[in-house]
């Protein structure tokens, strides 16, 4: 099966080469043959009711410095595509879903992965409330009232902004903090969206667990432990990526939201468990393949491919 593989996604050039999964997923796309197209968000299009862009031919290398070579811009109709990698990264704003409204006017010709409508409706922090009794105690709003009587229950907790990533505006307020106040401030002058308050984990210093699920099923994890001083786990703020193995509780997790993700075409997810709880699903632009595979786990790009082929397949 040769495909012809549009990638839109950041720029190319800052992509760090041995952590990036769209790289992994690029180079692996490249191995078996596909023909690879790259343009970025901006580049998209609705015209007289085509779905296009302005793209580049690409050519990717294991090589840094020296990863890519692009051809000359043309413009493409998308549904010429096999596939489209929606592999932008957040921040989940109106460009974002924009994004998503153009995707999905794509015919069922054209394989999307993750499919748009459902990424537009299950963003990170979404998703994962429809499994309350996997969570850890969980509120979302703007009112400061109710934040206040979550923090007088649970004392110490998490405050993050709804449709945030990378661990972004993610802060921890033990119970004599006074800051509260002037947060919710913050959030409501900068934000102006509702924000995600949970109770804080302590299993947090033993790490924040990234499982991968492709299709649905476990397909490896690592875990992150938070550096010295700092709440946050994620790798780009001093995370420490280290290998794990999953645990029976963590096995349950992927097998009560496995079958909704392969229902809603979220081929790639990542999801987050602290001790025993999931925090969030990612299914924007998910990341950890790299890491997972690096540690002795299995070729989630491959695994990936392995799926998108399938599915097109099933579709005939």
């Amino acid at each position: 099966m040769t495909l012809t593989v549009a990638i839109q996604m950041d720029p190319i050039e800052h992509v760090k080469i041995d952590a990036d999964s769209t790289f992994a997923l690029a180079l692996e796309a490249q191995a078996r043959g596909h023909s690879l197209l790259y343009y970025g968000p901006r580049q998209l299009f609705l015209r007289d009711g085509m779905v296009g862009a302005t793209v580049r031919t690409l050519e990717v290398r294991p090589a840094k410095g020296d990863h890519f070579t692009l051809g000359e811009p043309s413009v493409y109709d998308l549904s010429g595509a096999d596939v489209v990698l929606l592999r932008q990264d957040p921040p989940f704003d109106m460009g974002y879903i924009t994004t998503t409204h153009l995707l999905e006017r794509l015919g069922p010709k054209t394989l999307v992965s993750n499919d748009p409508a459902e990424v537009r409706n299950a963003p990170e922090k979404w998703l994962v409330t429809l499994f309350k009794d996997l969570m850890p105690p969980t509120l979302i709003t703007s009112d400061p009232t109710q934040v206040r009587a979550f923090r007088d229950e649970h004392k110490d907790i998490i405050l993050k902004p709804l449709y945030g990533n990378g661990g972004a505006g993610v802060f921890r307020l033990k119970p004599d903090d006074e800051n509260l106040g002037a947060l919710l401030e913050m959030f409501a002058n900068f934000y102006h969206e509702p924000i995600m308050v949970q109770r804080y984990l302590p299993e947090v210093r033993k790490g924040d667990k990234r499982i991968i699920l492709i299709d649905g099923e476990f397909a490896g994890m690592i875990n992150r432990i938070p550096a010295e001083g700092e709440a946050r786990s994620n790798m780009h703020v001093g995370g420490k990526p280290v290998p794990a193995q999953p645990s029976a509780r963590d096995m349950q997790i992927c097998a009560t939201i496995g079958p909704e993700l392969k229902k809603r075409g979220l081929i790639f997810a990542g999801i987050d468990v602290i001790g025993d709880y999931l925090t969030e699903i990612n299914v924007t632009s998910p990341t950890g393949i790299q890491e997972v595979k690096r540690f002795g786990g299995p070729d989630g790009a491959g695994l990936i491919w392995d799926a998108i082929e399938r599915r097109l397949k099933a579709r005939g």
